[in-house]
């Protein structure tokens, strides 16, 4: 029986519940923050949760070793948590040259950062949760105990990731990882039960100590160990000066709401200065070809500026306000006409991903992401431990003279990117599509689709998703219309339609009615998504 095989159309539609709700891209998952809601716990817990499970449940896309952001609704407040981590202070761009790159490598001990995941979900419950974190961890726990059977797009994703490591990951540093995520000689297929004691292990630790064994205790020393044995940068002095850090959230006006991001180093305003630009332009027309060419060539100079000045703000060429203001949006509008662009940076004025969306009746929200960066991430797994390293400082450039270049102790430009949404000082709620540098492109998508289109939770996920990638290339799904795809081309897009929607991003929302607190949610028809709620 092959589980990947989808002969005929089917729908989801929106899940509505007035207690709480869970939405995110694993079933098992949305129902272990259930669970904790259930018990007693808040949005805030059910977050922890839910993101804790799916480290065990979608190793393909996040572990305990990744980084993680954060935007939390509570009492009428919009908070933010940034806990992306830094570079190894021993990662010099000489020490880098000096091993043979002259660019950062995707997988191995070089672009290892500081895993930010545990000290997360350790503030998050120490700030706003209810629930002791070891409460909140403990169905991750039994999943990691007891096993579970591979959901498909997760089956299909692991088969995918083995079939390509076992040519490249010959290193003895890898071992690690097929102990864990290979244990019988090859990847575990769709249905099959997997499980890791291991990472059980290390999460009833996290949970008993709030984290400090991980950066402090027995798992710094293990991480400091196998780093050091095999030539790896990350040491214990790195892990243990790690904090992540409450900031300010960002937003930008579209169609009377207010869109919110985390700030840089985080990619989010991409998605805000895209909507800028674009509110600058014609009303959007539903399904026309002219509000599609706009709606691209906005997001590929949002996306070019993004990707030439953000990375830590004080290392930032220009500002963030700038970078948000009326003056920005006008001037890049103003390069945009009838046909496609090959987009420049602007000019300087003078002077791979899990999201999960998390909502309870006291009007408690959380829109949260977390991720190993590619798949599963650098490639290298302490043994025993389930903890597989990110490959976030392959983001890094080796170019003393770009603004992302690599500096001990420095976050580099960061993918993943929560989202939230508010009308008039009110929680409208949170939404994500996670998937790397598809994220700005899925959130701007999302909602103009919502804000734009009025459509339901349900259907601003399922619309058809186009893709820039690059110069006026466009990837778009299969299922989007061939009168525009033919349209697009003629203005001079040159639109390349795709096999299947794996590329084009996986989300969820929960919105909430301010005045009955009901709450309306959609999940991903992309992947394994589900809503749990009661």
């Amino acid at each position: 029986m092959d589980y990947l095989n989808h002969p005929f159309s089917s729908k989801r539609h929106t899940v509505f519940a007035k207690k709480g709700m869970v939405a995110t891209s694993q079933p098992l998952a949305a129902q272990a923050g259930l669970e904790i809601l259930k018990k007693g716990g808040n949005a805030i817990d059910a977050a922890i949760a839910t993101a804790a499970a799916l480290t065990v449940l979608e190793p393909t896309s996040n572990g305990i070793g990744g980084d993680a952001f954060a935007l939390v609704w509570v009492n009428g407040e919009l908070h933010g948590l940034n806990a992306s981590g830094p570079s190894p202070q021993a990662l010099t761009i000489d020490a880098v040259k000096g091993l043979g790159y002259d660019k950062m490598p995707v997988h191995g001990l070089v672009p290892v950062t500081v895993p930010g995941v545990p000290a997360a979900w350790a503030e998050l419950s120490r700030k706003f949760g209810k629930l002791s974190l070891s409460d909140a961890l403990q169905p991750a726990i039994s999943y990691a105990e007891e096993g579970y059977p591979l959901t498909p797009i997760l089956g299909k994703y692991w088969q995918k990731a083995y079939a390509s490591f076992k040519k490249t990951f010959t290193a003895k540093e890898f071992e690690g990882w097929f102990e864990t995520f290979a244990p019988g000689g090859g990847a575990p297929a769709v249905g099959e039960v997997w499980r890791s004691p291991g990472h059980a292990e290390t999460l009833r630790k996290i949970g008993e100590t709030d984290a400090r064994d991980f950066y402090e205790g027995a798992i710094a020393d293990k991480i400091d160990a196998f780093m050091q044995e095999h030539g790896g940068f990350l040491r214990k002095e790195d892990l243990a000066s790690y904090q992540p850090e409450w900031v300010d959230p960002i937003s930008t006006s579209y169609n009377g709401h207010e869109v919110w991001e985390i700030p840089p180093n985080g990619q989010g305003m991409v998605a805000q200065m895209a909507l800028n630009i674009f509110g600058q332009l014609d009303a959007p027309e539903w399904q026309s070809a002219k509000t599609y060419h706009q709606q691209i060539e906005a997001m590929k100079l949002a996306y070019t500026d993004g990707q030439a000045y953000i990375t830590e703000q004080q290392d930032m060429p220009v500002s963030v306000e700038h970078l948000l203001s009326a003056e920005y949006a006008e001037k890049r509008a103003a390069l945009l006409g009838d046909t496609a662009i090959e987009p420049a940076p602007y000019e300087l004025p003078a002077g791979g991903t899990v999201y999960l969306a998390t909502a309870d009746e006291e009007g408690n929200m959380v829109s949260f992401i977390q991720s190993n960066y590619m798949g599963f991430g650098s490639g290298i797994v302490i043994p025993g431990t389930g903890i597989g390293l990110q490959n976030r400082g392959a983001d890094f450039s080796l170019d003393e003279n770009h603004p992302n270049v690599l500096k001990p102790g420095k976050k580099t430009f960061h993918t993943i990117i929560p989202g939230f949404l508010t009308k008039d000082g009110n929680a409208v709620g949170p939404f994500g599509v996670m998937g790397g540098y598809m994220q700005p492109q899925g959130h701007f998508q999302v909602v103009t689709n919502t804000l734009d289109f009025l459509l339901n939770p349900q259907a601003a996920l399922d619309m058809p998703r186009w893709q820039w990638v690059g110069g006026k290339k466009i990837h778009v799904e299969p299922e989007f219309p061939n009168y525009l795809v033919q349209a697009l081309q003629r203005k001079g897009h040159d639109v390349e339609v795709m096999t299947d929607g794996g590329t084009f991003g996986r989300g969820q929302i929960i919105w909430r009615d301010p005045e009955t607190g009901v709450l309306a949610g959609g999940t991903e028809s992309r992947t394994d998504g589900a809503v749990a709620a009661w």
